[in-house]
């Protein structure tokens, strides 16, 4: 079971917000998607570097709609890396009908600050499409999944074991709203309930600046009910990135 999904944690389960200049066309078989970045660079009496990377692809292919994701965070201050964090996600729809789907979804993501040197999570179920009108739109997700996490050297010595795993309940709740013809905020919950609960809440507010380029303002925020010791529940992140669509 272990083997199958970390084979499969290429990871997570987002539907993604098409920008302007890149609305998806269904039934096109080919892909859509947005590439992200920003970087912040300080030098003198600080030294302090931060860079924010993430890309996102969504593809039709007949009743099945597919999202990709790839995601990375690093932040060094003075020399020392402060925060590091690598995700990868994929998940496939099965659309039964304009409202109903089932989902696969898969997610795999490496935070060494956390005392884990990476956790995977995979899951199937039923989403529902509430709203989908094209300036609003709210979907929700439930489905059992099954959490893997590998603890770092360091927890293990101290834990006297190396793994944690659970059976969990998966939920996925999606809303984003087009503000104007330029500008839309999107909303995503993503929570998984098994020995504790974890969870990732990501607000987004993004801008047109020209053309299929855009400014995006996003705030992350991690929880863990039951983080090891010594360690913090919430995470929390902050970022200003431009946004290409294609």
């Amino acid at each position: 079971m272990k083997k199958l999904l970390l084979t499969a944690g290429v990871t997570l389960a987002m539907p993604f917000a098409a920008q302007a200049g890149a609305d998806f066309v269904e039934g096109d078989k080919t892909f859509a998607g947005e590439a992200e970045l920003g970087a912040t660079l300080t030098t003198g009496n600080t030294d302090t570097s931060s860079f924010k990377a993430r890309l996102g692809l969504k593809q039709e292919l007949g009743n099945w709609e597919n999202a990709y994701l790839l995601e990375g965070l690093y932040k060094e201050d003075s020399g020392e890396n402060t925060a590091k964090r690598y995700y990868a996600g994929i998940q496939g729809d099965y659309k039964f009908d304009e409202k109903n789907y089932m989902y696969v979804t898969a997610n795999y993501e490496v935070d060494p600050f956390t005392g884990f040197d990476y956790k995977a999570v995979g899951s199937a179920g039923y989403g529902h499409k509430f709203i989908d009108n094209g300036r609003t739109f709210l979907s929700a997700e439930i489905g059992p999944g099954y959490i893997y996490k590998k603890l770092d050297d360091e927890q293990s010595l101290a834990l006297g074991y190396d793994t944690e795993d659970s059976v969990v309940a998966h939920g996925a709740l999606n809303f984003s709203y087009e503000i104007t013809e330029s500008s839309k905020f999107t909303q995503l919950f993503v929570a998984d309930y098994g020995d504790s609960l974890e969870g990732r809440s990501e607000s987004a507010l993004t801008a047109n600046i020209i053309g299929a380029l855009a400014m995006k303002f996003a705030v992350i925020v991690r929880y863990n009910s039951e983080p090891l010791e010594d360690f913090k529940s919430t995470d929390t992140e902050t970022n200003m990135t431009l946004l290409y669509a294609f």
